[in-house]
């Protein structure tokens, strides 16, 4: 924790000397400009990432600026141990005249992905269990498992009164490949105490005991429809100043799509940016609510969250509940609170580009508000039970870098404010929370 914390306290300090020698006027930009920031990680059961991502923009005569034409987002990265992710984003209002579209496809495989159970605190998180040296040790995999997903997705949206008030369409398919961790494949190269025991994970032991259902052990192939509506009068979407993104959406995976377990979800999130000192300090806010309300969810669906601008991974970790660990808090219906203050406490250009520094104090919280229960007889098994659920809160800070108001590069910190959910997490990548 401490080496963390030193180094965010570094690199604010070289980013605001700099800043101090380079104060300049902002510029409008015209035409191509890009980003782009290495992806390097380690870890020890997954090896050395590397890769790259970038976001390309085309602001055309510069009129429209802050916002762009068109935005094209590449990522790719890859750990010596085999896990791998692709992603490329398209998003424009001037390819289809009067829609605005984004489109993406995203292909990743995780050999250790995080999996805690289901309904937050009723399943018990034991940190001795993936502890090396605890006496109740039992494997740094035991709540870990083996995922491949493919997504592909499509939206669209059009203006009902100007920009403020829009209706949403859209589609996606999901393709996930489960199963339990390839130890002998970690277990290359690894001698002694870094040797992963070859036992079961609390993924393999909810299977065996039916817990996760046989038939949907092992993923399987989701196609859903989406429609809604948006009122958006943000200023500014990467770092909005002022104004409301509130959005009400209905997702639906019917039998006619080859559905095997059809159902259908609500989302509502409401979002809203006060500005406490004009274009330095801004308090921005984000209640999101989501439910399923027919049919039955598959379990491997439980972890995704939904907007008409992106799914995510959730709840827990950089998108959702920052210092929680990541899909901690998995049921069929959830609430999530996020509060911060975003300070741009310094502004320069630098070789004709406009940057400016911001930092931000944030409070993350959620609950679950409709248990996982696919039967009757579902409930978790004593030895995994752990008490009943309750808050989740996360707590920290980050410092965020944006280049020309658009290409942002993000560096969060958060603690769990309950043992439960974990200690806490850096958090790396591009733009704020919301």
């Amino acid at each position: 924790m401490k080496t963390k914390f030193t180094f965010l306290i570094a690199l604010m300090s070289i980013l605001s000397f700099s800043a101090a020698q380079s104060q300049t006027a902002e510029k409008t930009k015209k035409g191509f400009s890009f980003g782009a920031v290495p992806a390097i990680a380690y870890d020890s059961d997954l090896g050395f990432r590397y890769g790259a991502l970038a976001n390309f923009y085309d602001y055309g005569d510069g009129t429209i600026y802050p916002f762009y034409k068109h935005s094209l987002y590449v990522e790719w990265s890859h750990t010596t141990k085999g896990s791998d992710m692709k992603q490329i984003k398209y998003d424009s209002e001037y390819l289809i005249p009067g829609i605005r579209l984004t489109a993406d496809a995203r292909l990743e495989t995780e050999q250790a992905m995080d999996f805690y159970g289901f309904n937050g605190f009723n399943t018990m998180f034991n940190p001795a269990l993936v502890t090396v040296g605890d006496p109740n040790y039992v494997s740094r995999m035991f709540y870990r498992m083996d995922r491949r997903n493919l997504r592909l997705r499509a939206n669209f949206q059009g203006k009902i009164v100007g920009r403020k008030l829009r209706w949403f369409a859209g589609a996606a398919h999901y393709n996930l490949k489960l199963d339990s961790v390839n130890i002998d494949r970690l277990n290359q190269g690894k001698e002694g105490d870094k040797v992963l025991p070859n036992v079961d994970g609390i993924y393999d032991q909810f299977v065996k005991l039916g817990v996760i259902e046989a038939d949907q052990a092992h993923g399987g192939g989701v196609t859903f429809l989406s429609a809604g509506i948006v009122a958006d009068t943000r200023d500014n979407e990467p770092n909005p100043n002022r104004g409301i993104w509130t959005e009400a959406m209905v997702l639906t995976a019917p039998g006619f799509l080859w559905n095997n377990n059809p159902f259908t979800t609500l989302v509502l999130t409401h979002r809203q940016y006060f500005t406490l000192f004009p274009d330095r300090l801004t308090f921005a806010y984000r209640l999101n609510y989501q439910s399923t309300i027919g049919g039955q969810i598959p379990w491997y669906m439980l972890n995704f969250t939904y907007s008409t601008y992106d799914n995510r991974e959730g709840l827990g970790g950089s998108k959702t509940l920052r210092g929680i660990m990541r899909n901690r808090v998995v049921g069929e219906g959830y609430a999530l609170g996020n509060f911060e203050l975003r300070w741009k406490f310094a502004k320069f250009t630098v070789a004709k580009q406009n940057i400016y520094l911001a930092l931000s104090p944030f409070v993350d919280a959620a609950m679950i508000t409709k248990p996982y229960k696919p039967n009757n007889d579902f409930e978790i098994p004593a030895q995994f039970f752990g008490q009943k659920d309750g808050l989740h809160i996360g707590y920290g800070a980050g410092i965020h870098i944006a280049l020309n108001q658009n290409f942002i590069v993000a560096v969060d910190y958060g603690l769990a404010a309950n043992k439960n959910d974990g200690k806490s997490g850096l958090y790396i990548g591009l733009d704020f929370l919301f």
